[in-house]
């Protein structure tokens, strides 16, 4: 994939008729939870703060991480999660998940917390009609780390992956891990075999398998499906996916079992109309009230997922689907329907040659906003962009923070109403039109245009050719005419 090694970055196009106006967090890359306005101003950093993710809540507030843990000895372990006010002062922690003693290090407290967290009020952590994250009380779901030796699933150490909800004052007061649910998983003889001899170990720490990494957790939430009676969408249930296995799935808060699954094999007759989703980040519910409510929403990556028999790409049965492209899915999750997609074709790319324009395949989210545009965060390229359901671009910004790997990465970014922050005045908003990147040049290159021409009078064409590879729409025209 080209990447050019000179371009904009900030915000580079803005439509305030067509973009749904508010406050953007992210994590921006050795600074901290950076809060951006629709023109990119840099309006409020709490520097310092680490975000996996941050999550801006009402009245000024934004939640991340204080600490991690010395990568040596744990993979994605944050210390703790922490509720900040404006200023800049904690308001609420949880780190006691774990009492841990590193070689060389002071023993404390750690939450071990990953990816993802959830507050009581608000099923999936960003803005939806009457869903709101408490800010003084209720409950926290975390997603953490624990370690685990488990011989039916591997011969190796497993880092596994574990569900606490935790109170207030941090008491936990329910958990569920997932290595107790392997049997629910639905692994092929060959993907069972593969997890054994190799499940995805990182060489961090004692070198355990990070067999499912799982990277999203939010409630299901008040939905058409559970008012329609089927108990599997209860709200109170947990939707989240795992991105080495290709799963997303539910977990009955009751009962604790796998209620809902899609993954990891796609080829079955239910889902081979949807490809394979693959690598996949940030799952969840559309929450009631938002356009496609009821929905799943998930950015699939593409890039490399998945166990099962050996391949040509996998000579051990890790990561064996692969592909170059992203797509954002919304899927209707009872008749398995894609409803609404953005991929390759839909950025009016020349499909499949240039689908990788598209492509994270590492991080990423996307966020449905009340005027029914969608904000996508494309992770790998710290690119954060807002299309409307017609998939126009209505609002693009590019992170200019790298780190210590040269990457502008951005985990995944929120969208908030400005009266979510009362301490920042609404910003004037301007329309931001987009570059001619024909016309664009830097300090001292030259214009574009030819200085002299020689014309070939028997020079003619009949237009663009075949290319090398079958595109798109040519199968489309193939199909059509016979």
């Amino acid at each position: 994939m080209g990447n050019p090694t000179i371009h904009p970055t900030g915000a580079t196009v803005y439509n305030p008729e067509k973009a749904a106006s508010g406050f953007t967090i992210f994590q921006a890359a050795n600074e901290g939870a950076l809060l951006i306005d629709m023109n990119g101003k840099e309006v409020h950093l709490w520097k310092g703060l680490r975000g996996f993710p941050n999550k801006v809540f009402p009245g000024g507030f934004v939640l991340g991480h204080t600490f991690n843990r010395d990568p040596q000895y744990g993979f994605q372990d944050e210390g703790d999660l922490v509720q900040i006010d404006f200023e800049g002062n904690v308001v609420w922690k949880f780190d006691k998940h774990q009492f841990i003693e590193d070689p060389g290090k002071e023993a404390r407290w750690y939450a071990r917390a990953h990816h993802d967290y959830q507050r009581t009020g608000s099923p999936v952590g960003y803005p939806a009609p009457d869903q709101e994250p408490q800010t003084t009380g209720g409950n926290t779901l975390i997603l953490v780390h624990r370690d685990v030796v488990n011989e039916k699933i591997s011969k190796h150490p497993l880092l596994d992956d574990a569900f606490i909800e935790v109170d207030w004052e941090g008491n936990i007061v329910w958990e569920w891990n997932a290595h107790e649910h392997f049997d629910e998983l639905n692994f092929s003889d060959e993907a069972q075999k593969a997890i054994y001899e190799e499940p995805n170990r990182r060489f961090f720490g004692n070198h355990s398998g990070d067999w499912l990494h799982i990277n999203s957790i939010s409630l299901v939430g008040p939905n058409r499906h559970y008012d329609n009676g089927d108990e599997r969408f209860h709200p109170d249930n947990i939707i989240w996916d795992a991105r080495e296995a290709n799963i997303i799935a539910i977990t009955s808060k009751e009962t604790g079992k796998i209620v809902w699954q899609l993954g990891p094999d796609y080829d079955t007759s239910e889902t081979k109309h949807l490809g394979w989703i693959i690598g996949q980040h940030h799952a969840h519910i559309i929450p009631k009230g938002l356009p496609g409510e009821g929905n799943v929403l998930v950015f699939d990556n593409g890039g490399w997922g998945g166990y099962g028999a050996p391949n040509p790409n996998s000579v051990d049965g890790n990561k064996v689907a692969i592909r170059d492209h992203s797509r954002i899915l919304e899927i209707d999750p009872i008749t398995l329907e894609i409803v609404w997609q953005y991929t390759g074709l839909e950025a009016k790319y020349s499909v499949p040659t240039d689908s990788y324009k598209f492509y994270s395949p590492y991080i990423s989210s996307a966020q449905r906003l009340e005027n029914g545009n969608t904000l996508i965060t494309e992770g790998s390229n710290g690119r954060i962009f807002e299309v409307t359901a017609d998939h126009e671009i209505v609002w693009e910004y590019i992170s200019a923070y790298k780190n210590e790997r040269g990457s502008n990465m951005v985990y995944r970014a929120y969208r908030v109403p400005y009266n979510w922050v009362p301490q920042l005045e609404t910003p004037v908003e301007v329309e931001i039109k987009p570059i001619d990147v024909k016309d664009f040049r830097v300090p001292n290159a030259a214009e574009g245009g030819a200085h002299s021409v020689a014309e070939i009078k028997e020079a003619f064409s009949y237009g663009e050719g075949a290319l090398c590879v079958a595109r798109y729409d040519e199968t489309v025209a193939k199909k059509i005419t016979t």
